[in-house]
C-alpha cells in the first residue's frame, strides 16, 4: 500500500505549474514506463491514461492521479521527466518545491476541468482505443469530481481541503532497472535542443486547412522508428556501433510525439527483422482513422539500402512499396513521411573552395566526426460501394515525401555526418527545424531549411580526412498539396 498522499510542498509546484505542464509536458510510453517502475502507477492506471487520445487528456489524467500516489511520487515524477529529456519541466518543478517552504495540512489536488475533446472525437473514441499500441486494452475511466470555472480562468489546477494526514518526510526508495535500453542514455549539455513544439495558431489552421493535406485525427497518426546501433560482429564486422544512434532514436521519439503521433522505437534490427517490423506497420487497421505515417530509418547503407544488424541489406524501394497505393490502401491520398539517416555511399564530401567566397566557412557550427563509418495489404480487399460507374485510377506511388540525410549524385554517393554525443547532422537539423516551423511552414519548405542549414556545417577533426569535411542532405517528394503538420491544434466541432 501507498502512503496516503504527496508533500504539500510538492503539490504546490505541481499546481502553481500545471498550465506549463499541460502545454508541454510529452506523456509517453517511457514515461509511463519509468513511473510503473517505481510502483507509482499500476498497469491499469498506465492503460487509462495511454487510452486517451490526445497528449493533452494523458498530461491531465497523469496529473489528476500523482498527488494520490504517496510520498514518493514527485520525485519519481521529476527522475521520469529526466530521463525522457524534459529537462526545462524536471527544473520547473524542482526549484518551485524548493521555493514553497514548509509543510502545510495535507490537501488533495483535483483539476477542474479535463481538456474539451472535439465531438467527432467523443463519438470514434471507443473504436480507437487499440490505436495505442502495446497500451491497447479498453479500460473503464475514474470516477472523478468536477468543479464549474468562468471561463477566463485560465488556472487549470485548484487545491481542495482534504483531511487526510500527510507523513513528514519524503523517502525516496532505490529505483528499480528500467525497461527501455534508451533509458541508460544521458544526454548532456551538448544535447539537442529542449525548445517545446510550437503550437499553430487557430488563425492559420483555418486559413491554410482548405489547400493542404487534411491533419487534424487525434492522433495525427502512426510513427514507426527502427534504429540500429550495434552490430553483429560475427556477422557484419565490417559495421561498426553507430555512437550517438541512441540519440536520434530518442531526439525522433520525443518531437513526433509532441507532434500528436503514437510513435514505436525498435532498436538492433536484422534486415528481415526490419522487413517484418515494417510490413506489420503498414497493415495495421488503425491508419484508417489516421491522417498521415512516418517512417524513419537509421541505420548504416548504401545507395538504395540500408543495413541490418547481421549485415544484410534493406532496400527501400521496398519500404516505398510497401505504402503505396496498391499496398497500403488505407493510406490513399494521405501524406506519408520518410527520412533516412544513411550513408548512400563511402564517398567522403572534402568540400570546394567558393568563388570570391570568405576565406573560412562561416559555419555556425563545427563537428567532430566518430571514427565509425556512418556514413500486404491488397487493394481489392477494401470493401467499396460499386454504383456501376468507373473508379478514379491513382498512381501507383504518390504522396510520399522522403528525406535522405546524404546525396546521391551522378558520380558520386556521399556519407552522412554523426556527432557522437548530439546525434547526427540531419536529426537535428530535422528536429530543430520542426520544433520552431512546423507551426507555419509546410513540410516541404522546412526540408528546404534543413538542406540550408546541413549545407552550411562542416566537421572538425584536425589532422585527419574528416577535417572541414561537408554532407549534403535532400527530399524526394511526390505530394500533391501543401503538408502542413498543424501542431497541438484540434478543431472544435
Amino acid at each position: 500500500m501507498l502512503e496516503c498522499g504527496m508533500l504539500e510542498r510538492d503539490k504546490r509546484a505541481l499546481v502553481s505549474r500545471s498550465a506549463i505542464l499541460l502545454k508541454q509536458l510529452v506523456v509517453d510510453e517511457l514515461l509511463i514506463q519509468s513511473l510503473q517502475a517505481d510502483e507509482i502507477l499500476t498497469e491499469g492506471m498506465a492503460e487509462n491514461i495511454m487510452a486517451k487520445q490526445t497528449s493533452q487528456q494523458r498530461s491531465w489524467h497523469l496529473l489528476l492521479l500523482l498527488p494520490k500516489r504517496g510520498p514518493k511520487a514527485f520525485s519519481s515524477f521529476c527522475s521520469a521527466l529526466k530521463e525522457t529529456q524534459q529537462q526545462h519541466l524536471h527544473e520547473l518543478l524542482t526549484q518551485s518545491s524548493e521555493k514553497d517552504g514548509k509543510e502545510a495540512p495535507g490537501v488533495r489536488f483535483q483539476p477542474v476541468e479535463e481538456p474539451v475533446m472535439p465531438t467527432t472525437e467523443k463519438k470514434s473514441e471507443a473504436r480507437r482505443s487499440h490505436h495505442a499500441d502495446d497500451w491497447s486494452q479498453s479500460v473503464r475511466k475514474p470516477k472523478r469530481q468536477r468543479t464549474k470555472r468562468s471561463r477566463g480562468d485560465k488556472q487549470a489546477d485548484r487545491f481542495i481541503d482534504s483531511s487526510l494526514p500527510l507523513p513528514t518526510q519524503e523517502v525516496v526508495a532505490a529505483k528499480r532497472a528500467r525497461t527501455q535500453e534508451s533509458m541508460e542514455f544521458s544526454l548532456d549539455a551538448d544535447s539537442p535542443i529542449n525548445t517545446p513544439v510550437l503550437p499553430c495558431s487557430s488563425d492559420f489552421y483555418l486559413s491554410h486547412r482548405h489547400k493542404s493535406y487534411q491533419m487534424n485525427s487525434p492522433p495525427r497518426g502512426f510513427a514507426l522508428v527502427i534504429s540500429n546501433v550495434t552490430f553483429d560482429p560475427c556477422a557484419a564486422p565490417e559495421l561498426d556501433t553507430r555512437k550517438g544512434g541512441e540519440v536520434d532514436d530518442e531526439v525522433l521519439r520525443k518531437v513526433f510525439t509532441e507532434l500528436d503521433y503514437i510513435v514505436t522505437v525498435h532498436r538492433d534490427l536484422t534486415a528481415q527483422g526490419m522487413r517484418a517490423c515494417i510490413e506489420e506497420f503498414s497493415r495495421r487497421p488503425g491508419h484508417g482513422t489516421m491522417d498521415s505515417c512516418v517512417v524513419c530509418l537509421l541505420s548504416h547503407g548504401v545507395e538504395g539500402a540500408i543495413y541490418g544488424t547481421d549485415g544484410q541489406l534493406l532496400q527501400l524501394d521496398w519500404v516505398f512499396e510497401s505504402f503505396d497505393n496498391a499496398h497500403c490502401p488505407l493510406l490513399q491520398n494521405k501524406p506519408k513521411m520518410f527520412f533516412i539517416q544513411a550513408c548512400r555511399g563511402e564517398e567522403m564530401d572534402c568540400g570546394v573552395e567558393q568563388v570570391d567566397g570568405p576565406v573560412r566557412t562561416c559555419s555556425p557550427s563545427c563537428e567532430q566526426r566518430d571514427a565509425g563509418r556512418e556514413g500486404q495489404g491488397d487493394a481489392s480487399a477494401r470493401q467499396r460501394g460499386d454504383m456501376g460507374r468507373p473508379r478514379i485510377k491513382l498512381p501507383q506511388r504518390s504522396d510520399m515525401i522522403c528525406g535522405f540525410a546524404s546525396l546521391k549524385g551522378q558520380n558520386i554517393c556521399t556519407a552522412a555526418m554523426r556527432n557522437t554525443k548530439r546525434g547526427s547532422w540531419f536529426v537535428q537539423e530535422l528536429d530543430k527545424r520542426l520544433r520552431l516551423h512546423a507551426r507555419d511552414t509546410h513540410l516541404a519548405d522546412i526540408m528546404v531549411q534543413v538542406n540550408l542549414h546541413i549545407k552550411e556545417r562542416e566537421g572538425y577533426a584536425p589532422g585527419t580526412a574528416h577535417h572541414r569535411c561537408k554532407e549534403m542532405s535532400e527530399f524526394t517528394s511526390s505530394l500533391c498539396k501543401d503538408l502542413y503538420l498543424f501542431p497541438k491544434y484540434q478543431p472544435q466541432y
